[in-house]
């Protein structure tokens, strides 16, 4: 039988200060081994920063990722268009360089050194990625690009069973910083918000790490269940992720619809729940990773087999998130998700959860059609997101004369 959360949420709320909660999609992840941000894992190495589609998304992953991660939203402080082509101008200026590493200039003794030096007065490209993309907000008649807006962008809406903190949602641009190491990241938005400084504001910021295999396959959440075993990969991946609809502005071709929640896990609440119950919820064995109705991780569960769900229940995460039925199959996202962990709350209690990130085509036919179907599944008591929003990624950069949003801005 299910544990009440009435009483341990009144005094959780109370002391969570900026962390008030909601509901989110947990499904998919990053299926291979993650590495672990320790030293053992090499600095050096980089990833292309050219390309049609930014790095980030399908780069390194979907089945591999950096250890390391922050996703930082901002507020743009120029007042014209001008101003706003000169900002991404600088962070793809940045962004180029701090991917590839390098030395930083020598400005002299006379003037404050050009870079932190957290990192070593040789920059290492640690496998660093930055991602840009663009809020709905953006998009309003300050820069006049309200006709030029993605189809389907808009700010996250309320779903059922959200709590949302406006402390920790939306914003006209998320930065999706990944690296080998949590230094590098650290030292990569202290470099851009140096350089981009009376350009934009930060709002909000989640700093993550990625859990290596326990003992093997898909890495576990803050529950202890793997999380991501269905996440697709390969030419399925690229067919969900990249933008090709006529309807959507020219500029957006090739670009991403990108979702951020901010997911508190009750662990405290949760670790009270017998183990029978919490598989139930999932349809997974926690030990493992495979279906209920399964012996391994990768075994595909048998809906068929199970129509009245005796053995994987109706209402279980994974059979609500991923019916796999061919109505479904192109509703499917790719997951690039961590955890993290901010401490306690002024009751005393964890403040550790997820970054759900997801990437998509179309954030309604995708994200928003299996948020809904998870509307008052069994794990609402003990998954409570409480802030993020929607982006929309920006096609990639393709050589050294393009810059992030070109096609949009001029």
């Amino acid at each position: 039988m299910s544990i009440s959360r009435r009483n341990f949420l009144k005094g959780a709320a109370a002391g969570a200060a900026g962390t008030a909660l909601a509901t989110g999609v947990l499904v998919g992840g990053d299926r291979a081994d993650a590495r672990a941000a320790d030293a053992s894992v090499p600095i050096h190495g980089s990833y292309p920063f050219h390309g049609p589609h930014q790095a980030g998304i399908l780069t390194p992953g979907p089945t591999d990722k950096q250890a390391a991660a922050c996703f930082a939203s901002f507020d743009v402080i120029v007042e014209d268009r001008g101003a706003l082509i000169d900002l991404m101008k600088t962070l793809t200026a940045r962004a180029r360089f701090l991917t590839a590493g390098g030395v930083p200039a020598d400005l002299g003794v006379g003037q404050p050194p050009s870079d932190s030096d957290v990192l070593g007065p040789d920059i290492p490209a640690d496998g660093l990625t930055i991602t840009t993309a663009l809020g709905a907000s953006l998009f309003d008649d300050r820069f006049g690009l309200a006709a030029e807006r993605p189809r389907v962008l808009s700010p996250m809406p309320v779903f059922p069973n959200d709590s949302p903190d406006p402390a920790w949602l939306h914003g006209d641009l998320m930065l999706q910083l990944c690296a080998n190491h949590a230094d590098t990241v650290h030292h990569t938005i202290r470099d851009l918000t140096r350089h981009t400084r009376g350009a934009m504001q930060l709002r909000w910021k989640m700093e993550g790490y990625a859990s290596p295999p326990r003992p093997s396959g898909t890495p576990r959440n803050l529950l202890g269940f793997k999380d991501g075993t269905a996440n697709p990969t390969g030419g399925s991946a690229s067919e969900l992720v990249w933008v090709d609809d006529p309807r959507e502005p020219a500029w957006a071709q090739g670009g991403s619809y990108q979702v951020v929640r901010l997911i508190r896990m009750l662990v405290e609440f949760w670790d009270r729940v017998s183990i029978n119950e919490q598989e139930g919820m999932f349809g997974r064995r926690r030990d493992s990773g495979a279906p209920l109705d399964g012996d391994a991780e990768f075994d595909v569960p048998d809906y068929k087999a199970d129509p009245k769900g005796h053995v994987i229940p109706l209402d279980s995460h994974i059979r609500l998130a991923n019916p796999r039925t061919p109505a479904t199959a192109d509703q499917r996202i790719v997951r690039r998700s961590y955890n993290y962990d901010l401490g306690v709350d002024l009751n005393g209690n964890l403040q550790a959860g997820h970054a759900f990130i997801a990437y998509q085509q179309d954030v309604q036919r995708q994200f928003a059609t299996i948020q809904e179907r998870l509307v008052n599944e069994p794990l609402v008591d003990y998954v409570q997101p409480f802030g993020g929003g929607y982006f929309f990624a920006v096609p990639g950069v393709r050589d050294r004369a393009d810059w992030y949003a070109r096609g949009l801005l001029t």
